[in-house]
């Protein structure tokens, strides 16, 4: 039997992050104890320490993260409890991520070796791959919304199911708050009809009514999972942490425009530190700018039609970016700068339809250069900030 292409080429990523996860299980395994915490029928996690990440808030300890990765971790935790290996979920995620942007690709029209080059650049020349085999908790969320993000665009390029777009972005969501952002976008693509076809009133209100079909359930038990939490049906936990945070402020929101500045300067300026000694190039603990470690990003620009999804997809990229440039932190323990994974998938979609006609040359260097930087990012974590 043939393998599909696009089920190979994930299969192909779940070898490399495993290996590249030496079957580590991430310590920072957040998720594992809320799915546990889950199993017991409430949402405050039995805290081991200060090393796990958890807002004490009226005497108990609770992850601030989005749930999804902890809700898929549930019948994994239910058999091994908290032994679960979290990484393991990431490194499975990460392939469904790439599988789906294989079939992204195909779909777009784009020829198999430009593929294999766009495909390796989302896996080693973004944070992908770093991140997914580390499987730490909040690495892990990055992990996840990519991987539900591509899933959801898939669908739009294909049978353009309202409902399951929808629950992709639902998944997105509910892994990276920001992705909250791209909902609207989905509802635009949904209703723009594929180029060569009239508008269809009935067509739009069929896809889109699917669409509501699942965001409004997905609202109310998000409501209530808020006020299990916080006892509002608004999600403060981010809120709360900032106040608690040494690097945050005792009031207001850790959303501010005075951040900005900031943020432009870790997206695009930061550089790693060179020493005359071995390893020469070090990626300090705040991050490296994406000018250095993803330069082919730049062939988003190269996307020109379909209008309407171009359009989308500038747009959903933009509007998910924009919470991480005004946040307060800019991810910090890091290599690359991880919150970008959260609006990469819309720029790697760009990237491919730019890529349908040729991949130009300087366009392969750059994928070259991204994927060479991401694996020393690799390395480097490998053998020096976590060997063993």
């Amino acid at each position: 039997m043939k393998i599909k292409r696009s089920v190979l080429a994930g299969l192909i990523a779940f070898a490399a992050v495993l290996i590249a996860s030496h079957l580590r299980s991430t310590p920072f395994n957040g998720y594992v104890l809320l799915a546990q915490a889950f199993l017991h029928g409430h949402a405050w996690i039995t805290w081991p320490g200060p090393y796990i990440d958890a807002l004490a808030y009226n005497g108990q300890h609770y992850v601030i993260e989005a749930p999804l990765p902890a809700i898929l971790l549930v019948p994994v935790v239910a058999f091994f409890g908290t032994a679960a290996n979290q990484t393991l979920l990431a490194v499975v995620l990460a392939a469904i991520g790439i599988g789906a942007a294989w079939e992204f690709a195909e779909r777009i029209g784009v020829g198999t070796r430009a593929t294999i080059w766009l495909c390796v650049f989302l896996l080693a020349g973004t944070d992908l791959l770093w991140c997914a085999m580390l499987g730490d908790v909040w690495f892990i969320a990055h992990v996840s919304a990519l991987c539900f993000t591509m899933l959801a665009l898939v669908e739009l390029v294909g049978k353009k199911r309202g409902w399951l777009v929808a629950l992709f972005g639902v998944c997105a969501f509910e892994s990276r708050f920001s992705l909250v952002m791209a909902l609207p976008v989905y509802a635009y693509v949904l209703a723009v009809p594929p180029v060569g076809q009239r508008f269809s009133l009935r067509d739009a209100g069929r896809a889109l009514s699917g669409f509501a079909a699942i965001l409004i359930p997905a609202a109310l038990l998000w409501v209530g999972y808020n006020q299990l939490r916080w006892g509002t049906i608004a999600d403060i936990g981010y809120t709360a942490w900032y106040h608690q945070d040494a690097a945050g402020m005792p009031y207001g929101s850790p959303f501010r425009i005075e951040y900005l500045p900031y943020q432009l300067y870790s997206f695009f300026v930061q550089l790693p530190t060179f020493s005359a000694s071995f390893p020469y190039v070090r990626p300090e603990i705040v991050g490296v700018a994406l000018s250095w470690t993803s330069p082919a990003l730049i062939l988003a620009f190269l996307a020109r039609k379909p209008r309407g999804l171009v359009i989308g997809l500038w747009t959903a990229a933009v509007l998910v970016a924009a919470p991480s440039f005004l946040y307060y932190v800019n991810g910090f323990a890091q290599f690359g700068m991880r919150h970008a994974l959260d609006f990469e998938p819309f720029l790697f979609a760009l990237m491919v339809i730019g890529a349908r006609s040729s991949l130009p040359m300087w366009g392969r260097v750059l994928i070259a250069y991204s994927a060479v930087v991401g694996l020393w990012g690799v390395w480097f974590w490998n053998a020096i900030l976590r060997a063993g």
